[in-house]
């Protein structure tokens, strides 16, 4: 694939390699274009050959400031589409791609929903209706059809399920006076079911509820899928950071035992936000459980900012960062379902900081969307629908406290298990 351009921008370089593929070559020497064999896209105010692809560019990758953008919407192909300029293609595909994929929109002045977040209603892709579609991937699609002969850049990993694990054991591991606290309050609330549970489980007749952990290793065996877990270790608990002590030893174990089969990384906790050496040390706490070294996040409660997040994620050697999605909706962050490298929009430069971006959280659906298993369930099939169509990737988050047999829950994890032998049985 060769792209001519008069104007070669980091900007530039970096959506074109990200969407068409690390063999795409951009050139500035018209005559080389022009006596070109190959599938070529002309990115420049005029046409120049019958044979290429012209894309008139919009001029946002020509920039090096971050300023607020005109985003007046259009269909084309039956797709939402902005930046319309004309050529072959009424709109600049790559500078819309870019805006989306950099994340550009939470770099301006926005609104914040309660947990301090970029608020999502703040972003095109919610207030467009096109926050459920992989819009980047579709373009793409789109496009590719009129290259038969090239290569575009597709996910061999076509699902991947990933879990946070915020809080390990509902009662196992707890400080006796936590115990003692639980049972009594439990009591005094007439909640018998619970202090039954908690007796069964403190006198070792019946497993914690939130265990589940051997169920899980059974459905990824049975259906052959390999999976991620992250792990909350905060080592005081603290506002939301409820999770077990991390140096009890069935959380010592637990890690072990997931460190053994599947790729495992770190939940930085909420302090890790506001105390940001916490995060080295929770980091910490995981490689000398595991004995491995750990290159990979979630943030908890999706806790993020750009550019400051990533980039002390860079600054303590992650490598790969699983949050890019919302923790207040379902969806398409960034509007892609492949994983792509950071852009560090303020630098200017494409980072090493590889972002897998994830469009379902089981939690959104509960809380936040106030799904029943059955809507819950025709959304997620409908995210994996769209995902495989484009031959993306799906990334799920599930908790384990959400896969238990607890009334409250069970129909959760029958609605899990049931997408699983529906997709992959």
């Amino acid at each position: 694939m060769l792209i001519y351009t008069d104007n070669i921008t980091p900007r530039l370089r970096y959506i074109a390699s990200t969407l068409l593929g690390n063999h795409v070559l951009i050139l500035d020497d018209r005559e080389s274009f022009i006596h070109h064999a190959s599938d070529k896209i002309n990115y420049s105010p005029e046409r120049i050959t019958d044979g290429e692809l012209w894309i008139r560019p919009h001029g946002l990758l020509g920039e090096t400031s971050i300023q607020p953008q005109t985003m007046d919407c259009f269909e084309w192909n039956g797709l939402k589409a902005f930046f319309k300029t004309g050529g072959d293609i009424p709109f600049d595909f790559l500078a819309a791609s870019f805006y989306l994929l950099s994340r550009y929109e939470e770099y301006l002045p926005h609104d914040l929903d309660m947990y301090g977040r970029y608020a999502h209603e703040n972003s095109i892709a919610y207030k467009e209706g096109f926050l459920q579609l992989p819009l980047i991937n579709l373009w793409v699609k789109e496009i590719a059809q009129r290259f038969p002969r090239s290569h575009f850049p597709f996910s061999t990993i076509g699902f991947l399920p990933t879990y946070d694990i915020d809080i390990a054991y509902c009662y196992k591991q707890q400080l006796i006076t936590r115990k003692l606290f639980g049972f009594f309050r439990d009591f005094l609330k007439g909640n018998i079911d619970k202090v039954t549970e908690r007796a069964n489980v403190y006198s070792g007749i019946k497993k914690d509820p939130f265990d589940v952990y051997a169920w899980m290793d059974g459905l990824h065996q049975h259906y052959q899928l390999k999976a991620a877990y992250f792990f909350l270790v905060a080592a005081q608990r603290k506002g939301y950071d409820k999770n077990v002590p991390p140096s009890s030893n069935a959380m010592q174990q637990l890690m072990k035992h997931h460190a053994a089969l599947y790729t495992i990384g770190l939940h930085p906790s909420w302090q890790s936000g506001d105390d940001r050496k916490l995060l080295l040390q929770e980091k910490q706490v995981i490689e000398k459980a595991t004995g491995r070294s750990i290159n990979r996040s979630r943030q908890h409660y999706i806790r993020m900012t750009l550019p400051g997040t990533y980039r002390l994620l860079l600054k303590h050697q992650i490598g790969n960062d699983y949050s890019m999605g919302y923790g207040s909706i379902n969806g398409f962050r960034a509007s892609y379902t492949l994983p792509f490298n950071w852009y560090d929009l303020e630098k200017e430069t494409e980072t090493n900081l590889s972002i897998h971006p994830f469009c379902y959280m089981e939690a959104n659906s509960y809380f936040e969307q106030k799904y029943t298993p059955s809507q819950a369930a025709e959304e997620l099939q409908q995210y994996y629908d769209v995902v495989k169509s484009v031959n993306g990737q799906l990334i799920t988050i599930f908790h384990n406290h959400f896969l238990t047999e607890q009334p409250q829950w069970v129909s959760w994890r029958r609605m899990y298990e049931a997408f699983l032998q529906k997709n992959f049985g």
